[in-house]
């Protein structure tokens, strides 16, 4: 499959937030690989930046990729926006057929997914 233009062409793309605040505290990068997409949020991952990442998310997905694997080793923050993001992405996968996998954040980021409960429930995977 043929990456999308904006994604082949700079082989990785950085999308700040919305707004002034947001984009000091998010930039996503995407890293066309074998079989799908690598998803690369740097940041904060909260109210303010969501909407970004669930934007980018459904670019890829657009765009034809089966696989989205979402990096969450370099996010700072996540609050419960977040986590809801995981979940719908989660549902939407499963339902529309395509793979979503994780690889796990700092500790911190961790604990979001533990203190929900859901930590087995998520599609984890081993970082490469």
């Amino acid at each position: 499959m043929t990456p999308p233009r904006d994604l082949a062409s700079r082989h990785q793309t950085n999308t700040p937030s919305h707004d002034l605040e947001g984009a000091a505290r998010l930039a996503i990068e995407a890293h066309p690989e074998a079989g799908g997409v690598r998803v690369r949020p740097r940041g904060e991952v909260d109210l303010g930046t969501v909407d970004t990442l669930r934007h980018h998310i459904d670019r890829c997905v657009a765009a034809g990729y089966k696989r989205v694997v979402l990096d969450l080793r370099d996010v700072t923050f996540m609050d419960s926006t977040g986590l809801h993001l995981i979940l719908e992405t989660d549902a939407a996968a499963r339902a529309a057929e395509w793979e979503l996998r994780l690889i796990q954040g700092p500790a911190r980021v961790q604990r979001v997914f533990e203190l929900a409960g859901l930590r087995d429930r998520l599609p984890f995977v081993e970082a490469p």
